[in-house]
């Protein structure tokens, strides 16, 4: 019991996050509790595959190995978004012949190797000649001939096999959908109401689809906008500003630009997404063959490497967690080639070589100076106390040298933080003076492990106490050891 009781505070070695997601090879209590051994802090449920009695299961087996883990899990559940999809075959199947005509119509009849059904009217009034198609993550490549009202010819530049249902990528035109179909509505209800930390916003094009979800989320949770289409990079200054948090999905967005395009982007990304201080995570395929093999390729470590690296600060698994044969496995080597990194004498330079520059506001000021006073003096850790998560999230922006302790009154910031580079959250009473203040922050100190009797830490808050971003206050607290004789 004594273990456990250790374990329940110790900071993890690392700062970057892993979000893992949960699926048939993962989510019993079992595997979540193994999961969260393995290193996972946050946990994606993909609305794109089960049902919602599914799900509700799935997340009460979250927060059950949470209280026992007793560090604050993120549950992000994903929405599946707008996926286009071609129609149904005779036979389930059909063979697109390179260079051969094929046509997309309006027409239910089952297709075949020249035709098929598009059911999304949408798409007729949009294409004109020379745009592409891509059909089951660009494995076929069709070039527009002709755009009509009913029916549009294309030429296969890349044929093959192609069976019922398969996914539609259209890379060279803004689709006129919302961001969140009917179902995707329900979801995003049915994540509120099981108390999701964050919701997950698929194929977003425009900042408008992220205002319509923040709408529908009624300032409930944290929202991320995934990055997956190119339509939203001429406006992801926007989109950055309208979330809480971007990740850069690098599935659909491998599809629909060229390969080579991807890394520089997933880099800007990245680096603009830092620089407003808020979550960004780096997903798909981080460890793919790890569905299949114990091992990954060395490749995929190198990738993994390279999100840490520029300064994510959350990468995921997708299938390797939810699907593979070796979850557990996934999670322990993305931890261990995290930490790795991270004990590089070179990783520090490297996370700084974004320009991040605070914004001129008091908390701001006093965050980047707590980064400057940890390489200039040596000290264990930053205090944050947050009622809002904004303080926390200020000092993680500045990436500083050493672990941030973030202790709030709220349970869903918390959460919220298991996505936030370098924090480790605890959720404690609510603090009435300065007094209480430091003594609670020294105590929760050493009973988490940041430094030891004699250890020199920052504690930075807002007075008065209980009003949201009015961080105004910097302390430098040394650790006597006689705190642990009181209470938290």
């Amino acid at each position: 019991m004594a273990h456990n009781s250790q374990r329940k505070h110790q900071p993890r070695a690392r700062k970057i996050k892993i979000l893992a997601t949960l699926g048939p090879a993962s989510r019993s209590p079992e595997m979540i509790a193994r999961l969260l051994g393995a290193g996972a802090d946050a946990f994606r449920v993909n609305m794109s595959h089960g049902d919602h009695a599914t799900h509700a299961e799935t997340i009460a087996n979250i927060r059950a190995a949470e209280k026992d883990f007793g560090r604050p899990v993120a549950i992000l559940c994903d929405l599946q978004g707008p996926k286009l999809r071609v129609g149904q075959f005779q036979g389930g199947k059909a063979f697109i012949r390179h260079g051969a005509h094929f046509t997309l119509d309006r027409d239910p009849a089952p297709g075949n190797d020249e035709r098929v059904c598009l059911p999304h009217p949408e798409l007729f009034g949009i294409l004109s000649k020379g745009q592409r198609l891509l059909i089951d993550d660009g494995k076929l490549r069709l070039r527009v001939i002709r755009a009509e009202e009913n029916a549009i010819l294309c030429s296969a530049e890349c044929g093959g096999a192609i069976s019922d249902r398969k996914g539609v990528n259209v890379p060279d035109a803004v689709i006129p959908v919302p961001a969140m179909t009917d179902k995707d509505r329900r979801d995003l209800a049915f994540a509120i109401d099981q108390g999701a930390d964050w919701i997950a916003l698929s194929f977003v094009q425009r900042p408008e689809d992220v205002a319509e979800a923040r709408r529908l989320m009624g300032g409930y949770g944290a929202l991320m906008a995934k990055i997956e289409k190119p339509a939203a990079i001429p406006v992801l200054d926007r989109i950055i500003e309208m979330a809480d948090g971007i990740m850069v999905a690098r599935g659909d967005l491998g599809v629909e630009m060229n390969p080579e395009e991807v890394p520089p982007l997933q880099k800007r990304i990245v680096e603009e997404t830092r620089r407003s201080g808020k979550p960004v995570v780096v997903a798909t395929q981080m460890l793919e063959s790890m569905i299949e093999s114990p091992a990954p390729t060395r490749a995929e470590v190198s990738d993994v490497a390279n999100a840490v690296y520029d300064g994510a600060d959350a990468v995921m698994l997708s299938a390797e967690t939810a699907a593979g044969a070796w979850p557990v496995e996934a999670v322990t080597i993305m931890d261990r080639i995290a930490t790795q990194v991270e004990s590089d004498p070179a990783y520090d330079r490297r996370i700084h070589l974004a320009d991040v520059r605070p914004d001129a506001t008091t908390a701001d000021a006093l965050a980047q100076a707590s980064a400057a006073i940890a390489e200039t003096v040596t000290v264990a850790g930053v205090i944050v106390f947050t009622g809002s998560g904004s303080t926390a999230r200020r000092v993680a922006r500045e990436r500083p040298r050493v672990p941030m302790l973030v202790l709030t009154p709220a349970q869903k910031i918390a959460r919220r933080c298991a996505l936030l580079w370098g924090a480790h959250a605890i959720h404690t009473k609510d603090i009435g003076s300065f007094e209480e203040m430091i003594a609670k922050g020294k105590r929760m100190a050493l009973r988490s492990g940041f430094g030891i009797a004699g250890s020199k830490l920052i504690a930075l808050a807002g007075v008065p106490f209980g009003t949201p971003g009015s961080t105004n206050l910097l302390h430098i607290v040394t650790l006597s050891g006689d705190e642990l004789k009181g209470h938290a």
